[in-house]
């Protein structure tokens, strides 16, 4: 039976009722208080009640949106991850190649954007949630999207180090690689996408958190200085 507001042909072919339309918007007003509250007093202090209170609800209407905090953090979460994704996937697509350097710069456009955003997925974890799978899943596309990248490189060391043995990491990386999940990438792209990771979220996070106010240098050139060392090596 179709929804009142709606033919039963407009409700066959995908289209929402007004009450679907109310209820998304309403979640979307509830996740953009969300995201003002945790600006203003961080994610491990995201209360329901308080975003309700914002809204001109009450705790129990609001609670029909969303059935909990962690429920309305994982969506939080989510979107970021999504966010990312699809940032990633969008430079790949692109007719400037979608590189390791445009990736990288992608990356600090979209930290310095919404800093907020970026510490609930990259900063220090909030205190009792434990995120569901499939936010797992929509990280494991952007290392995907990386390993990729990294993998289009050239990977054959110079014939002067050809003799070179493997490097303790990489050896290790090479039998411990769940987090790349299934990707083909050989070691030397695996140990370069960590590094990418590592050392590039590390001048993010600490540039985004402040750690650099009163040093007397851009910061934008130590994380161009950082890629250029990965690329170079």
């Amino acid at each position: 039976m179709a929804e009142p507001g709606t033919t039963a042909a407009g409700t066959a072919a995908g289209a929402k009722s007004p009450r679907e339309r109310y209820r998304a918007q309403v979640r979307a007003e509830i996740k953009e208080r969300a995201w003002e509250q945790i600006a203003t007093t961080g994610a491990s202090a995201l209360s329901l009640n308080a975003i309700a209170k914002r809204m001109g609800m009450s705790g129990p209407a609001l609670y029909r949106y969303f059935a909990g905090r962690d429920e309305l953090m994982t969506e939080l979460i989510r979107d970021a991850y999504r966010s990312l994704a699809d940032t990633f996937q969008a430079v790949r697509a692109s007719g400037s190649g979608g590189g390791v350097a445009a990736l990288a710069h992608a990356l600090r456009d979209w930290a310095l954007a919404d800093p907020q955003r970026y510490f609930l997925i990259y900063g220090t974890p909030v205190p009792g949630y434990h995120a569901p799978d499939d936010t797992t899943a929509i990280s494991v596309e952007i290392v995907t999207v990386l390993l990729d990248a990294w993998s289009e490189l050239p990977s054959d060391p110079p014939a002067s180090t050809s003799d070179r043995p493997a490097a303790p990491f990489e050896e290790h990386l090479a039998d411990h690689r769940q987090w790349a999940a299934g990707h083909p990438a050989p070691p030397a792209a695996l140990r370069r996408t960590m590094a990418f990771w590592t050392r590039l979220h590390g001048v993010l996070s600490l540039e985004l958190a402040g750690q650099f106010t009163g040093m007397d240098f851009d910061p934008a050139l130590l994380f161009e200085a950082e890629l250029e060392d990965l690329l170079r090596d």
